[in-house]
């Protein structure tokens, strides 16, 4: 006989399930299907055990949505529970795009790509916005023989290796369409909703919160009609959006602090004011400066 449970905890799978629940807020359908691949993923591994002819399940996965929505925080908790379950050595994650993938010129892309690869082996290789591999109205670009490379890495090295294809959905779905070799191969596709208003500002006072500092009522009200407004703004990035917002106001609170001069309370050092909130452009119809990329540090649910 065989126990479930102890199986499970020994694969110590309920561990990273809860810290993702506990970094990232809402997306509950990704979550959901993230326990389904992982109990699968268990019992494939425990009839293994037991010499039943199992069928390896197929583990690339591809993950749409916007920036912002978790996509490369739910990579890391995958790869965490592959490797514990045994089906990769290392349970790392390489990020890689488009510029780290091709070359510029002939015979720069394989071993560009290689190199990749090899960083990767024995874990999870995560390609952001990989439709940019895809340049069919450019006869001489190099990114074909980067999909070349990647699908013979997907087939060969599938049992040390796996591939995260994400994006947006509407240009996944047209990379898919041309590139029907990597559809072919994908076994789990994943959809990273946007969160909602509540979502945001639960995840801002989360992120508040680990940062020690806090809100009072007058500046979480503040915050909130922020979101309303910069939620209706071109280039929105949820979670990442947020985070960016939060650096601002730590960077307008400091700068008060230090033009009020005196002494200055632990409380007063650790609360945000609704000014340094609403002195953000956005109340007056301008837009927030968005750095292009921002670190997966925390629960920046990116």
């Amino acid at each position: 006989m065989i126990d479930i449970d102890v199986a499970f905890k020994e694969a110590k799978i309920q561990q990273f399930l809860d810290e993702l629940d506990q970094e990232l807020i809402g997306l509950e359908t990704v979550k959901t299907r993230i326990k389904e691949i992982a109990a699968l993923l268990l019992i494939a591994r425990l009839r293994e055990e037991q010499n039943i002819v199992t069928e390896r399940p197929t583990l690339h996965m591809s993950f749409t949505g916007k920036p912002g929505t978790g996509k490369t925080t739910v990579a890391i908790r995958m790869a965490q529970i592959l490797h514990h379950l045994g089906y990769v050595r290392r349970g790392h994650v390489v990020v890689a795009t488009r510029d780290d993938l091709v070359g510029q010129y002939v015979g720069h892309t394989a071993p560009k790509t290689k190199d990749v690869i090899k960083r990767a082996m024995g874990g999870v290789l995560f390609i952001d916005e990989a439709y940019y591999l895809y340049r069919p109205e450019n006869e001489r670009d190099y990114g074909q023989e980067a999909i070349e490379m990647l699908l013979q890495a997907m087939e060969n090295k599938r049992d040390d290796m796996v591939v995260i294809l994400a994006g947006y959905k509407d240009r996944m779905d047209t990379f898919f369409q041309a590139n029907p070799g990597f559809h072919s191969r994908i076994g789990h596709h994943l959809h990273f909703a946007d969160y909602s208003l509540e979502e945001l500002m639960a995840i801002a006072e989360l992120m508040v919160q680990q940062q020690t500092y806090h809100f009072d009522p007058t500046s979480r009200q503040a915050f909130w009609e922020y979101l309303q407004h910069r939620m209706q703004q071109p280039h929105f990035s949820n979670a990442r959006s947020v985070r960016n917002a939060l650096d601002r106001i730590k960077l307008r609170q400091a700068n008060r602090l230090v033009k009020q001069g005196g002494q200055v309370t632990p409380d007063e050092l650790t609360r945000i004011d609704e000014a340094d909130i609403r002195q953000s452009r956005v109340f007056r119809g301008g837009l927030d400066e968005e750095p292009a990329k921002m670190a997966a540090v925390g629960v920046n649910q990116v």
